[in-house]
């Protein structure tokens, strides 16, 4: 096990990503803080106990930070520490380009995605630099290095994840000093309920595939690995990166 006794916290771990981030990380030993904004996080925290891991479920909104400060003190109630935050709660609402994006639903993606970074961060920094050592890994995503979605549009979306990735470095230069290591996952195409749309047809699944070099949509197992490591002492030396885990697509990106 790579994660014996570590406490973990993962947002928008109901489902998708988060919930393949969790599991993996509960089967590498550590306990488990599960976070969602519907009862799906039960659902994830029973599945870890099935494994014989601990876990607890937080209904929580990351874009209010009176329920994050709320989940991050029932965490330490709990398991009392925090090792590892894991910021993977996201949302996605369309891919109009910039001139149709509602200003409602730019404010939305920027509170969940960016936002929700933020408090978090703010919430449990204070604990990680008491104990002088700790893991922040955000979920940001390839978008922003692409110029947006697939095959256009999505301007909310890259703009919050490009956020995810400056919040990432600067931190990591805050917090070197205190041993915290702060890097970023950037995802390509996952197959998760967020990319649905852009996977509804044959047609736009093999258009993915022909662009991605390993030749297949990625899974959300293939995120959480890469989460593991940089949660695990494997990663001790490693601060202010951005890890790409997208089958090389942005090596094709025109």
């Amino acid at each position: 096990m790579l994660l014996p006794g570590k406490v973990a916290v993962v947002t928008g771990a109901g489902r998708g990503m988060g919930r393949a981030i969790a599991l993996v990380l509960a089967r590498e030993g550590a306990n488990v803080v599960v976070n969602s904004q519907s009862e799906t996080c039960e659902t994830v925290a029973n599945e870890i106990k099935a494994l014989g891991g601990q876990a607890i479920p937080v209904k929580a909104d990351v874009s209010k930070f009176d329920e994050v400060k709320k989940m991050i003190d029932l965490a330490i109630e709990n398991f009392g520490k925090i090792d590892i935050l894991v910021n993977n709660a996201g949302i996605f609402i369309g891919l109009a380009p910039l001139f149709e994006i509602k200003e409602e639903d730019w404010n939305r993606v920027f509170d969940v995605n960016l936002k929700g970074v933020f408090y978090c961060c703010k919430a449990v920094i204070p604990y990680m630099m008491k104990r002088r050592s700790g893991k922040i890994i955000n979920i940001s995503s390839i978008d922003p290095m692409r110029g947006a979605g697939f095959p256009m549009g999505g301007a909310h979306y890259a703009a919050s994840k490009a956020g995810v990735i400056a919040i990432t470095k600067c931190l990591a230069r805050e917090l070197g000093p205190y041993g915290i290591c702060v890097n970023s996952v950037a995802p390509g195409e996952i197959e998760t309920d967020l990319s649905r749309g852009e996977l509804d047809t044959p047609e736009k699944r093999a258009e993915f595939e022909r662009q991605i070099p390993l030749g297949r949509i990625g899974q959300p197992e293939d995120v959480a690995k890469v989460v593991v490591f940089l949660a695990s002492d494997l990663a001790d030396y490693i601060t202010g990166e951005i890890i790409k885990c997208d089958g090389g697509w942005q090596l094709t990106a025109h």
